[in-house]
């Protein structure tokens, strides 16, 4: 059975920003694009996947006419609808898992607070065993393409670089393979990030700069040692290696700032609170401006 790139829908700019984001992706990986809208039951109903509408339904008609503007405006995309009455939280994690990829709409807070993942998100983020994308409000097109000062935006420009956060420790093959194929995907450089810190107190104090040099030089070794088999791999991305001193939330924070996508790995593990999306997902997805999308894998 093919997978589809699914997004969530509903009556939102958010919604509709990730739906015309979700349309690009399909083209990109030449997949159906399927609109997935959930809504809670009626008081006393049980969830399930809605049959053929009868009487007027404003959801079913806005659906169907968002699907014919995708048409439009992406010609050659194949774009299906889907219904489903349920919780929208579980019936998205569920829908991501067969899905090639799962997107989101997420809202500003405006000013320099980031943004808002809500409720659904997070718990979609946590759950699902497939990328989950998020996208922002306002996102566009050209948002993802350099600007140049004679041209100004455009989306024939080439791709921003695609940014992944790693780290060296657990170098995830499920998330190298997804940032080296979406880099290849755009023809886009692939900006690798490693954050790391010095030994506590003050290190360069009590063992001068030489030997903070030193630990730096290794960091960015074994960045380069963990990447050498993914060049060979996608001989035709240029990939830039980023290893810095510092929080590795901060460090992917700012070097996302000129991103087309940001991808960011998720452990799957269980704890005695539930699932966790971990420190660095939370910070990238509250303060990156770019798409991002966060890959579930394994220890």
């Amino acid at each position: 059975m093919t997978r589809t790139i699914t997004v969530g829908v509903d009556a939102s700019s958010a919604s509709r920003a990730a739906a015309d984001w979700a349309a690009r992706e399909a083209r990109l990986r030449a997949l159906p694009l399927k609109m997935l809208h959930a809504r809670e039951p009626a008081p006393g109903t049980r969830a399930q996947r809605s049959g053929p509408e009868t009487g007027y339904d404003p959801a079913a008609r806005e659906l169907a006419e968002a699907a014919a503007e995708l048409r439009t405006s992406h010609p050659g995309v194949e774009v299906i609808t889907d219904r489903v009455t349920g919780d929208p939280a579980s019936a998205l994690a569920e829908a991501a898992d067969a899905a090639e990829l799962l997107v989101l709409g997420s809202h500003g807070l405006g000013g320099l607070s980031g943004f808002f993942v809500g409720s659904v998100g997070l718990y979609v983020i946590a759950h699902a065993a497939r990328p989950v994308v998020v996208v922002r409000a306002g996102e566009q097109a050209t948002g993802e393409h350099r600007t140049t000062p004679a041209d100004g935006p455009s989306t024939v420009a080439p791709f921003k670089p695609v940014v992944v956060g790693l780290d060296t420790d657990d170098a995830d093959e499920t998330l190298l393979e997804f940032a080296f194929d979406a880099a290849a995907r755009r023809g886009a450089a692939l900006r690798v990030v490693h954050g790391w810190t010095a030994p506590p107190g003050d290190f360069r104090r009590f063992h001068g700069v030489e030997l903070h040099a030193s630990l730096a030089r290794r960091q960015a070794t074994a960045l380069t040692d963990a990447l050498r088999p993914w060049r060979r791999k996608f001989p035709g991305v240029e990939v830039i290696e980023a290893s810095r001193c510092g929080s590795a939330a901060q460090v992917l924070v700012t070097a996302s700032r000129d991103a087309s996508l940001v991808v960011v790995g998720r452990r799957i593990r269980t704890g005695p609170l539930g699932t966790h999306i971990g420190h660095v997902a939370h910070a990238v997805l509250h303060h990156v401006v770019a798409p991002v999308v966060v890959v579930a894998h394994d220890y």
